[in-house]
C-alpha cells in the first residue's frame, strides 16, 4: 500500500521538507544552482527511487530461487544525452533524459544466473513505470 508523499518547500530558496509516514528527509538544490545542498537534487532522489527499487527487487528474485546472492550494487547517474535516432531533431529536439546503471553481484553466481539477474534489473516496478508513457496530474488545492 503507497503512503502519501508530502513535500513542503523550506525557508532556503530551494529547500524541500519531505514527509512519507514517519519518516522525514530533505531535497536542495546543489550550491553551484543557488540551493545551499542540504539535500539531495530531485533527479538524486529519483536514482535512489530506482536503485532501491533495483536493488529490493534482485533480492527477492534470488531469495525466491535461493541463489547465493550476498549482495547488490547500484551505481546510478543521469544526464541530458544526444538522441540516438535523431528522428525528432526536426522538431529542434536533439536531447534527451539518460539514466546510466551500473549494477555489481556479490556473491559465489554462476554466469547465467548473473545474466539473469540483469534481465530482472529492467523488470523492477519503478524501472517499469519511468520507462512508460506517464500521466501526472496537478491541481490547486487551497488550504
Amino acid at each position: 500500500m503507497s503512503r502519501t508523499v508530502v513535500v513542503d518547500g523550506g525557508r532556503s530558496p530551494y529547500l524541500q521538507n519531505i514527509s512519507v509516514g514517519s519518516h522525514l528527509y530533505q531535497a536542495d538544490e546543489p550550491i553551484a544552482a543557488g540551493g545551499r545542498d542540504t539535500g539531495p537534487d530531485p533527479y538524486e532522489l529519483l536514482l535512489s527511487a530506482l536503485g532501491s527499487c533495483v536493488g529490493i527487487t534482485l533480492r527477492m528474485y534470488a531469495d525466491r530461487k535461493q541463489w547465493p546472492l550476498e549482495g547488490v550494487r547500484v551505481e546510478l547517474s543521469w544526464a541530458r544525452v544526444h538522441m540516438e535516432d535523431c528522428a525528432a531533431c526536426a522538431n529542434g529536439v536533439e536531447l534527451t533524459d539518460g539514466i546510466e546503471m551500473e549494477l555489481s553481484f556479490f556473491g559465489d553466481l554462476s554466469e547465467s544466473q548473473r545474466e539473469r539477474l540483469m534481465d530482472i534489473a529492467d523488470k523492477c516496478p519503478v524501472h517499469r513505470t519511468l520507462s512508460s508513457p506517464i500521466q501526472i496530474r496537478a491541481r490547486e488545492v487551497r488550504p
